[in-house]
C-alpha cells in the first residue's frame, strides 16, 4: 500500500493496522506531515502546523504500542486536525484573526483532551471563517481555504479548514464544530460524514458556549464508522455543564452492528420562505429517498415548517455573540463588523426576546419531526460556491445570500437535534452535494444506523480529488 492509499484510508482501517502492528503511529504521522507540507501552501487547510510535537507524540505511542498492545483505544495512533476555534495548551488560537496569530492557549479544550485521552495524535490547528461566523473559510490576512474537489470554490464554513484537510488527505480524521451549519456545510461541500450531535451531549468545558445551545462540537469523517468512533471519543459529561445526554449504551460505533428496523421517513425538497432546491441538490434528495426505499423503509414528502419565524431571531443571536465574544472590533473584517454594529444597537430585552422566540420555534420544529423516525433534507440550498464569490457584495446583501444558501442547518442547531451529513454525489463542477439525515432528539444512533446502510451504495465513498492523489516523486 503506497503512501496515497494509507493517507486516504479510513482512520479505523488505520487503527487495525496499528494495533497489528503493519504500520506504526509514527509512520503515519510522517506520512501526514509530508502531505501537509507539499499540499497545504495551495489548499490553506491548516493555519498552524505542530509537527515537533506530533513527532514526539507519534515515537510515544510507538513505543507503547511495543510493550502494550493491548486494550488500546479504537483509535489509538490515529491522526487528526482541531478546529483553530478550540484551544490546544501551548498552541497558537486565533479565531480566524490574524492580529491574534500569537495568542497561545494555556489549557486544552475539553474536547483536546479527550482526544488525547482516545491516543490521537493533533497533526495542527484547521482554518476557520473569522469568528467561525461565515459558512465559506476567508478570513483576512489568511490565505483563502479551498476544496480539494475544486480548487476554485469554497469548502465551506466555518469548519473549512478541517473538511479540507480531511478530504485531501492531510489528516485522518477531523474535528470541527456546528453553530448553523458549520460542520454539516462543509462535510457537504467536500464529500465527507459530518455529525451535528443533539444538544448535551458534547461538553463544552472548560469555558462554555455563548450561543444558548445552539453550537456543538462534533466530527468530521470519510466513513459512517470513522465518524461514529469520533462521536465516542468526544461524548460525555463534565461537571457543571449546564445540558447533558447519558453516555450511548451501547457506544455509536458498536450499534452500527445492529440494522434498523424499519424507518418511517419523511424527506424535504422546499423550504418556505426561501423556496426550490438548486436541481443537483434535489436530485440527491430523490437517490436517497429511492436508495432507503429500496433497503424496505418507508418515505413521504412533507411539507417542513415556515422558516420566516426563525431567522431574525438566529440572526439577533449570531450578531451578538460577534458583538461580545471580546475583540476589539477595529481587527473585524467587514461582514462581521456590519453585525457587531448592529447588534450594539440591540439592548438586554431584546435579545432575550430572540432568545425565546427561538425556544418556540424549536418546539414547533421538534413537534413537527415527531411522526418520524428520520428526515431527509438538504444540507445546503445549492452547491459550494467559487472562492471570494461574495466579497465585493455590500453586507446586507452577503447576510441575505448566507440565510438563502444554509437556510436547512440552523432549524435544528435551534432544536437540538441530531443531524448527519453524507456524501450523494458530484455537482457538474466536480464539487460534491451531499443530504442530511434528521433524527429526534438524542437519537444519533438511527441516523448512524440508516447512514450505514446507505453507505455501500454510493459510489463517491471511492473517489479522491485529483489534486491530493499524487505520490511524493522519489529522490
Amino acid at each position: 500500500m503506497n503512501s496515497v492509499d494509507l493517507a486516504f484510508l479510513p482512520a479505523l482501517d488505520q487503527a487495525r493496522l496499528i494495533r497489528n502492528k503493519e504500520i506504526s503511529p509514527l509512520e503515519l504521522t510522517q506520512i501526514y506531515l509530508e502531505r501537509i507540507e507539499r499540499l497545504n501552501p495551495a489548499l490553506g487547510a491548516y493555519v498552524t502546523v505542530v509537527a515537533e510535537q506530533a513527532l514526539a507524540d507519534a515515537k510515544a505511542k510507538t513505543e507503547h504500542l511495543a510493550s502494550n498492545p493491548d486494550h488500546l483505544p479504537p483509535l489509538f495512533g490515529v491522526t487528526v486536525s482541531v478546529k483553530d476555534l478550540n484551544p490546544v495548551e501551548g498552541v497558537a488560537c486565533a479565531y480566524g484573526i490574524k492580529a491574534a496569530c500569537d495568542r497561545i492557549a494555556d489549557q486544552d479544550d475539553y474536547i483536546v483532551g479527550k482526544l488525547r485521552q482516545a491516543g490521537m495524535i493533533i497533526l495542527g490547528k484547521t482554518a476557520t471563517s473569522q469568528l467561525g461566523s461565515l459558512p465559506y473559510t476567508e478570513p483576512p490576512g489568511f490565505p483563502p481555504t479551498r476544496n480539494p474537489w475544486n480548487l476554485d470554490y469554497t469548502p465551506g464554513g466555518s469548519s473549512g479548514g478541517a473538511a479540507a484537510a480531511l478530504a485531501a488527505g492531510l489528516c485522518a480524521i477531523s474535528q470541527g464544530s456546528d453553530g448553523g451549519g458549520s460542520l454539516r456545510g462543509p462535510a457537504f461541500c467536500c464529500g465527507l460524514v459530518g455529525m451535528k450531535a443533539s444538544r448535551g451531549r458534547i461538553s463544552f468545558s472548560p469555558v462554555g458556549e455563548r450561543l444558548n445551545g445552539l453550537a456543538v462540537n462534533g466530527p468530521l469523517g470519510r466513513t459512517v464508522a470513522d465518524t461514529a468512533a469520533l462521536l465516542d471519543v468526544f461524548s460525555g459529561y463534565a461537571v457543571g455543564d449546564p445540558y447533558w445526554l447519558p453516555d450511548p449504551d451501547p457506544s455509536f460505533l458498536v450499534g452500527l452492528d445492529t440494522p434498523p428496523p424499519s424507518l418511517r421517513i419523511g424527506y424535504v425538497t422546499r423550504l418556505n420562505p426561501i423556496g426550490e432546491l438548486d436541481p443537483v441538490c434535489r436530485q440527491a434528495i430523490y437517490e436517497t429517498v429511492q436508495q432507503v426505499e429500496d433497503l424496505g423503509h418507508t418515505a413521504e414528502e412533507v411539507v417542513f415548517p415556515d422558516l420566516e419565524a426563525l431567522i431574525d431571531p438566529f440572526v439577533v443571536a449570531w450578531e451578538c455573540v460577534v458583538a461580545e465574544v471580546g475583540v476589539p472590533w477595529v481587527v473585524l473584517e467587514k461582514m462581521n463588523r456590519w453585525l457587531y454594529w448592529r447588534a450594539r444597537r440591540i439592548n438586554s430585552g431584546a435579545y432575550l426576546r430572540a432568545v425565546a422566540q427561538l425556544q418556540r420555534v424549536a418546539r414547533q420544529i421538534v413537534q413537527f419531526c415527531q411522526p418520524y423516525d428520520v428526515l431527509i433534507l438538504p444540507v445546503y440550498m445549492h452547491p459550494a460556491i467559487k472562492i471570494g464569490e461574495w466579497k465585493g457584495l455590500r453586507s446586507p446583501k452577503i447576510l441575505e445570500n448566507v440565510i438563502n444558501w444554509v437556510a436547512p442547518c440552523p432549524p435544528f442547531n435551534a432544536s437540538g437535534q441530531p443531524a448527519l451529513a453524507i456524501p450523494r454525489g458530484f455537482a457538474p463542477n466536480g464539487v460534491p452535494v451531499g443530504v442530511q439525515l434528521v433524527g429526534r432528539p438524542a437519537a444519533e444512533a438511527t441516523l448512524f444506523s440508516l447512514a450505514r446502510q446507505l453507505e455501500p451504495g454510493s459510489p463517491w465513498i471511492h473517489q479522491r480529488p485529483d489534486f491530493a492523489t499524487a505520490v511524493k516523486a522519489e529522490r
